[in-house]
């Protein structure tokens, strides 16, 4: 793309600024957030307002830059890179802080949150998004939804239900998908709508509320054609091949992904690929195409090496542990180190939740081993400090497998 340049008088430099910032959010709905036409226009528009500011021209809308660089923030995030994303969330929340004013402060917050949360970090990412809700004016703030990538609360409340699922409050944590969905609706923006959906229905896929999840993809699918949006439908399908991947419908989910994938990776994104591949990988393991599994596991744990993307990498090595036990030659001693390493990231994290179900996998080999006292004490532990959320799939299994192991 050209290098920015400014008209000759300050009225249509202003123009030009609009017209650029104007065209960042369709493009975001219909090619993706981090689709290169997206992106390009989102920096065109940076580059005209330094200049202007340069010439002693600052943006008569206090706020258009902060909505150029969320949306340049957003572009990041979709296309993963937990240090540039990082960075990008810093300078955000450092101009912030600079400029004042509820809504910059509530876009920082809500970029470093984000930031933190899917790059592992889910206690002080909680607290940022924390944050962003306590800043919120629902009077105020709601038409912000149609301005900005998303509102404001709404994807600080899906972000924190992640968070804390991860650390360990289930119950807590729909609660706050259920939220984040009916405020979503309020706003009466499609867009703030979807991508509620497309980020709630991880937490329903990863606390095992398969129902809902199926339901809101299916929603999220219909919603997508009838807009003709390539990215909000891969979202869509990906998700639906995910309640296929857990309910062992591994067949379908394997049919769906193999689609799905490459249409998501044409819109830019790697967000969540971390999830995707390992379930992917599970369910060829299911249907004996090991080549495929090992293959699938192996592209997971490079994703989150490469990108950082850390929230969900305990349960890529604790499904890569069972895929070893699926397999012909049943590799106990490689899914026992598999499990280790996610017990190890999950303590780490302090991913309560994630050490859980590592817990679980692991105890229910060493019970096949026959050593039941050492599976009971590394279950048990991790079951007791839990207090909320015991009528969720994870809580509900612990309790039947420590019943059986006392």
């Amino acid at each position: 793309m050209a290098p920015a340049t400014l008209p000759s008088t300050p009225a249509l430099r202003r123009e030009e600024i609009k017209l650029q910032a104007a065209l960042i959010n369709p493009l975001q709905h219909v090619k993706g957030q981090a689709a290169p036409e997206t992106k390009a226009v989102a920096e065109q528009a940076r580059l005209l307002i330094e200049q202007a500011e340069a010439l002693g021209e600052p943006p008569e809308d206090p706020l258009l830059l902060f909505s150029v660089l969320d949306a340049l923030f957003a572009a990041n995030v979709t296309a993963f890179n937990g240090d540039v994303v990082r960075e990008c969330a810093a300078q955000l929340l450092v101009l912030a802080e600079k400029q004042g004013g509820r809504v910059p402060l509530m876009l920082g917050h809500r970029a470093m949150g984000v930031t933190l949360v899917l790059t592992g970090n889910f206690a002080e990412g909680r607290v940022h998004l924390d944050q962003v809700i306590a800043l919120y004016d629902p009077v105020e703030h709601r038409p912000l939804a149609a301005r900005f990538v998303q509102d404001p609360r709404v994807s600080a409340l899906y972000y924190r239900s992640l968070a804390l699922w991860a650390l360990g409050y289930p119950e807590a944590a729909l609660a706050g998908t259920e939220q984040a969905r009916r405020k979503a609706r309020e706003t009466g923006n499609p867009a703030s709508l979807m991508h509620a959906m497309m980020n709630t229905c991880i937490t329903l896929l990863i606390s095992g509320n398969y129902a809902t999840a199926q339901a809101q993809s299916d929603e999220m699918i219909v919603l997508a054609e009838e807009k003709g949006s390539i990215y909000w439908k891969a979202g869509g399908m990906l998700r639906r091949a995910g309640v296929l991947a857990l309910t062992g419908k591994a067949s379908n989910a394997v049919g769906i992904f193999s689609s799905a994938i490459p249409a998501m990776r044409s819109t830019g994104t790697r967000t969540f690929f971390p999830v995707w591949l390992p379930l992917l990988a599970r369910a060829y393991g299911e249907l004996g195409q090991f080549d495929q599994a090992w293959s699938h596991i192996g592209e997971a744990i490079t994703a989150v090496e490469a990108t950082k993307e850390k929230w969900y990498e305990a349960d890529v090595h604790r499904i890569a542990g069972e895929i070893a036990l699926m397999s012909p030659e049943r590799d106990a001693a490689k899914a026992e180190a598999c499990f280790e390493r996610a017990l190890a990231i999950a303590r780490e994290q302090q991913a309560k939740s994630w050490e859980l179900r590592a817990a679980m996998s692991m105890a229910r080999l060493w019970r096949e081993q026959g050593k039941r006292d050492e599976a009971r004490e590394i279950l048990a532990p991790v079951y007791r400090w839990f207090t909320e959320g015991f009528d969720t799939l994870d809580l509900k299994q612990a309790k039947a497998l420590l019943d059986e192991l006392t």
